[in-house]
Order: structure tokens, then C-alpha cells, then sequence
């Protein structure tokens, strides 16, 4: 696809911001003003198209694309996708340890349990862990309470901590990441934690890697795109 644009600017509308290409305020897929909560977020959306070159790359826009979702799909579904999030909570890869005698149990409880505990603390509520792969239903009234948490998100930020969610397979890693002085990176590490054990004791594929790459710089975007929301 040709670039047939030659400026790309942010502007301030209506208590929001939208990116313009000479002048012109984008649209969403679905045709909506693709209007954003915080200048801080028009500007990294900006920079998506400000970079391109003669010719456009569809691949080089997942912050267009989040703001796109959390406009025509989130605005209109909050409570569906809040909901989706609460199930990760009963599901959470870091309340599932190995058994207590095998060695990645210790290393689960030395890189989890500070972060879980951490997650307890903030949000007032007390979670199962669970060795073993077998479900254990957690108590419904900590799940409330969570699903109460996630009321005070905005679209956008809902967008940005559903992706992160999916990609950790844990609600507490997504969460987390959203704590302005919590460490992204990091976070990204401990939800691996059991892929990555399995790596250095099996050996690694470099298709794998290549994977697992791709989901890191997926989560840490989409941390980037929730926190420039919240600004």
C-alpha cells in the first residue's frame, strides 16, 4: 500500500485526542473517530504512521489496532470482556505448581509467590494454589472482588490488560504490569517461567524462540498501550 500522506499530527477533541494525516482525524476498521483518552497515547499512535516509508506496512500498526478494538468492540462490551478476565483469575498459571518434591516447584514459589502475594495484598483477597494440574475452584467472593477491580478501567486499558492477560495466561501477571512502578520485563519472565525450564532442561527450537519473542514484544506493547492510556 502507497503512503499518500505527507503530515501526520495529533490534535485535541472533545475531552480526547486523535492522530490527523494532513490534517485529517483517522477513523477506526469500523469507521468510528478514532479518538484517544490521554495525548500521551495519540502521540505513540502518531509515531506509528509518522515512521513509515513510501510504502505502508499493515503489519506496523498494533497500537492503531488496540485503539481500533478497544473503540468498536470493548466501548460496546465491557462487561463481556471483563468477564473473560475474571475467568483467567480461576486459571491463573501462577497459582498452578508442580509437586512440592519436584525441583521447578521451588523455583515457582521463589519467582511466583512474591508476586502473587503482592496482588493479594493490593486487592484484598486470599487465592488457592493449587500442585498439580487438577482445577481448584477459586473462592467466588475473592473473584467479585477482582471483577469489582476491573470496573475502574477504562476501553483502553481493558484492551491493553485483555491482550496482556491472554499472552501471560495469568490475570495476576496483567495486573501487575499495569502498577506504575512494576517492571514489565520482569513480569514477562515469570509468566514463562515453566516454558522457559523446560527449554534449558530439553533444549530450544529456534522456531520456538522465535515465537516467544513475538509474544514478549506482544505483551510488552500492549503494557505500553494500557499505561499511555492511563495517563
Amino acid at each position: 500500500m502507497k503512503r499518500v500522506y505527507n503530515t501526520v499530527g495529533t490534535r485535541q477533541q472533545a475531552g480526547a485526542w486523535q492522530v490527523t494525516l494532513d490534517g485529517r482525524g483517522l477513523k477506526t476498521v469500523r469507521g468510528a473517530d478514532q479518538r484517544v483518552p490521554t495525548q500521551a497515547l495519540a502521540k505513540a499512535l502518531s509515531a506509528e504512521w509518522d515512521i513509515e516509508g513510501e510504502e505502508l506496512n499493515p503489519g506496523a500498526f498494533p497500537l492503531r489496532d488496540m485503539a481500533d478494538y478497544a473503540i468498536d468492540v470493548v466501548v460496546h462490551q465491557r462487561a463481556e470482556v471483563a468477564h473473560g478476565l475474571v475467568a483467567y483469575a480461576d486459571t491463573d498459571t501462577l497459582l498452578y505448581r508442580a509437586d512440592p518434591e519436584e525441583p521447578l516447584y521451588q523455583r515457582q514459589r521463589d519467582v511466583w509467590e512474591p508476586i502473587v502475594t503482592a496482588f493479594e495484598e493490593k486487592h484484598g483477597v486470599a487465592l488457592r494454589r493449587v500442585s498439580g494440574v487438577v482445577h481448584a475452584q477459586q473462592d467466588e467472593a475473592a473473584l467479585a472482588t477482582i471483577r469489582a477491580a476491573l470496573t475502574r478501567f477504562d476501553p483502553f486499558a481493558l484492551a491493553g490488560l485483555e491482550a496482556m492477560t491472554r499472552l501471560a495466561a495469568s490475570l495476576t501477571i496483567g495486573l501487575s504490569a499495569l502498577d506504575a512502578e512494576a517492571d514489565p520485563a520482569a513480569l514477562w519472565r515469570a509468566a514463562c517461567l515453566e516454558e522457559e525450564w523446560q527449554a534449558d532442561h530439553w533444549g530450544r527450537d529456534d522456531d520456538a524462540e522465535e515465537r516467544r519473542i513475538k509474544r514478549r514484544d506482544d505483551f510488552l506493547r500492549a503494557c505500553e498501550f494500557a499505561r499511555l492510556s492511563q495517563r
